[in-house]
């Protein structure tokens, strides 16, 4: 089995509250995304939330967070703090180019039929999912047995002077950026790329939602499903910060799972024309 398949699913804030309510979404929110200057800082917010963008459910953990710099090197958080609400750092750009902030985690789920027909799941809520654990606890010939590679990731992306380019992890399902998250403006549309562990894929739906949710009737989503080639083109509805989260399930899983399964999400900034 690969190495992307035995890292700890971390079933946490970040996934167990997002995946069973639908209303729940887990974000990564920069005060600002494009900025210019002699190292100047983003301060960043990130929870799981009823109403997008405000702190109503819990904070996302940051056991694995990940900042990547232009050239790929590794940064650790300013100020980290996590309360009840939500989890908050600062990051000070040094290098011009684009910052990559992400989490992400990959593993396996199963679920079957126990004693009197009672739905048996690994890994429960708040657990962690373990190799070892997995093998001795899921019985190989249980009745209904379903077991999905599953992989979550939110993320978003600063930039200090002209926009970069980031390199794909080939590890679930993932965003290529035809037009760049940091260079979006109203009146232009954005083309995005959807790739599951390295192959562009089609069928991949996606949402994406602006803020202000709380303040409207209408959440005023807007729905998309990518191509042959794994893209869709977003004409946005106005300027301000937009969530967007995609999902996607076929069954090219990597055994003992019969279907894999990506989930995505990530916060991006629309500028005015």
């Amino acid at each position: 089995m690969k190495k992307a398949l035995i890292k700890p699913l971390l079933v946490a804030a970040l996934l167990t509250s997002a995946i069973t309510a639908q209303a729940h979404r887990a974000w990564i929110l920069p005060d600002v995304t494009v900025l210019s200057g002699e190292a100047p800082s983003v301060t960043f917010d990130m929870a799981v939330s009823n109403s997008l963008f405000n702190f109503d459910h819990v904070p996302v953990g940051n056991a694995s967070l990940i900042i990547h710099s232009p050239n790929g090197e590794l940064l650790a958080p300013e100020n980290l703090y996590t309360g009840k609400f939500r989890t908050v750092f600062d990051l000070t750009l040094k290098k011009e180019g684009t910052y990559h902030i992400a989490i992400s985690s990959q593993g396996l789920f199963a679920k079957w039929e126990g004693d009197a027909g009672k739905p048996q799941f690994y890994p429960k809520r708040g657990e962690i999912f373990k190799q070892d654990e997995f093998e001795k606890v899921v019985p190989k010939n249980a009745a209904k047995l379903e077991i999905v590679q599953s992989s979550r990731r939110v993320e978003t992306f600063v930039s200090l002077g002209k926009p970069s380019a980031f390199t794909l992890t080939q590890q679930g399902l993932e965003l290529k950026a035809v037009t760049h998250p940091n260079d979006l403006f109203v009146g232009e549309k954005a083309k995005f790329q959807f790739y599951m562990d390295g192959k562009a894929v089609e069928g991949v739906d996606v949402t994406v939602i602006r803020e202000g949710t709380r303040y409207r009737n209408d959440p005023q989503e807007l729905k998309y499903r990518t191509d042959k080639n794994g893209e869709i083109e977003i004409n946005w509805n106005g300027a301000g910060r937009y969530y967007l989260a995609a999902s996607y399930k076929d069954n090219q899983a990597q055994k003992p799972a019969s279907s894999r399964a990506g989930s995505y999400a990530a916060v991006f900034e629309v500028l005015p024309e």
